[in-house]
């Protein structure tokens, strides 16, 4: 029998990175929320209107993103640990088929001979090695540190915090006493500015120029704030 180790998420030693989650969560948020608030500008309702649908979506949405989030990681992990546990039976009942199809993985790294030989021996004798070779190569899944309740509340948090961001004006619009016009044009001006920066974050885990992150997920607020705003123009005429 091939002895292994339980397979637990909590024996990787990687820190759980949490600025993804954080960062989407964000986008969102301030997204939404913007669009609600243009919406509601748009069909000219009140800062009450504002407040009451714009706090409503904050909390509702970003408790549904959270748990979406949570879902998704779930079964991404128990469906990762289930064909790990499988690969493990694998190994102890078709040793031979599960060698020759780590020769043939390192084949196509480029290596022969006595290399391949040497290569397949080392990594067959470590059932660990051997299965996360055959998790990477032939079923493409590789191990991530995944964390269900850590990468919900990532999300959710952060969707509520930056999606604050839009409802800030109008939440102490009686200490600011702005018209609504320049409470409107202060609130998308923060808005597109948090996007701006929290597109800069997200370039860290692309290839993409930050600048251009930055514009492109600001662009991505600012279309969808309009199409909410014009909806809403359009309906207090029909209404």
């Amino acid at each position: 029998m091939l002895d292994h180790p339980e397979v637990n998420i909590k024996d990787q030693k990687t820190t759980y990175n949490w600025l993804p989650d954080f960062v989407y969560g964000g986008i969102d948020g301030a997204i939404t929320t913007f669009a609600v608030v243009a919406g509601v500008v748009g069909a000219s309702l009140s800062t009450t209107i504002i407040l009451i649908l714009g706090f409503a979506n904050l909390f509702a949405d970003g408790f549904s993103m959270a748990i979406g989030k949570y879902l998704s990681d779930k079964s991404q992990r128990e469906l990762y640990h289930k064909i790990r546990e499988i690969e493990f039976r694998h190994l102890e009942e078709k040793t031979d088929h599960e060698r020759e199809e780590v020769r043939d993985i390192l084949k196509l790294y480029g290596f022969k001979g006595k290399d391949l030989t040497r290569a397949t021996k080392v990594i067959t004798s470590n059932p660990e090695v051997w299965v996360d070779l055959m998790m990477k190569n032939e079923f493409k899944m590789p191990h991530e540190n995944i964390s269900p309740v850590k990468g919900a509340s990532a999300t959710f948090i952060s969707f509520v915090l930056i999606g604050f961001i839009p409802l800030f004006v109008y939440t102490f619009s009686p200490i600011f006493q702005l018209s609504e016009k320049i409470a409107f044009i202060a609130t998308s001006l923060a808005t597109l500015s948090a996007l701006f920066l929290v597109g800069i974050v997200k370039s860290k885990f692309s290839t993409r120029n930050w600048f251009v992150s930055g514009l492109e997920t600001s662009l991505i607020g600012g279309i969808a704030a309009t199409i909410a705003y014009l909806i809403g123009y359009l309906l207090k005429t029909l209404i």
